[in-house]
């Protein structure tokens, strides 16, 4: 299990980043995709991910990996914020890990997107909140009808995923909320390539990239 005893700070930590972030993508960034990982990444952070990118512009991007479940469940996070989840099943929801950086730091994705404290809009129905309005919602019962809770992002730096899309690490492909609150975990990866009429099976290290 990640470390918890930071949770309490998490939400707040990350709301002045997420505000930030509200201007318009260009038609050239990625925003609201999937990058699903060519077979031949062998980085073990991003090996048979599925990654949802919330924001790309000129100074980089940010994404949630969206198949990585974490040995914990949405009750331990509820609990680090005096929470607790008025249902079993809500707080026996899976939590995910979205990235290598800042792992105690928590991302909502949810829809519908609906009004919170800090909440970064992506494309038309995908919301991603970091402030603990959101959790306390579920706690009681209420909140988004889809949601989805992850600690950590993946960033890249300026240019940097542009020149992983060069070297064929990754296909992108428009995101799909059914893959990220209906498929099962481990069918992710494929489901998300397969947007594409891609069966990863089949592809060599030398295969192109969308």
């Amino acid at each position: 299990m990640c470390a918890l005893h930071h949770k309490r700070s998490w939400m707040r930590s990350a709301a002045g980043r997420i505000k930030n972030h509200e201007k318009a993508m260009s038609q050239d960034f990625l925003t609201n995709q999937f990058l699903v990982a060519m077979p031949t990444l062998e980085d073990p952070n991003f090996r048979e991910s599925v990654t949802l990118i919330c924001e790309h512009n000129e100074r980089g991007a940010l994404g949630i990996i969206i198949n990585r479940p974490m040995n914990v469940v949405l009750d331990d996070v509820l609990k680090q914020l005096d929470l607790t989840a008025r249902d079993l099943a809500t707080g026996a929801a899976s939590v995910y890990m979205g990235g290598p950086v800042q792992p105690e730091r928590g991302f909502v994705i949810h829809s519908p997107q609906g009004e919170w404290e800090a909440t970064l809009k992506v494309g038309d129905n995908l919301g991603v909140t970091t402030s603990r309005d959101v959790l306390a919602a579920l706690a009681g019962g209420g909140g988004p009808k889809q949601v989805f809770v992850a600690l950590g992002y993946s960033g890249w730096s300026a240019g940097q995923l542009e020149e992983e899309l060069k070297s064929n690490s990754w296909l992108s492909v428009p995101a799909d909320a059914g893959i990220i609150f209906d498929t099962p975990a481990e069918q992710r990866w494929q489901a998300a390539a397969r947007l594409l009429g891609v069966d990863l099976s089949l592809l060599s290290g030398d295969a192109g990239h969308a």
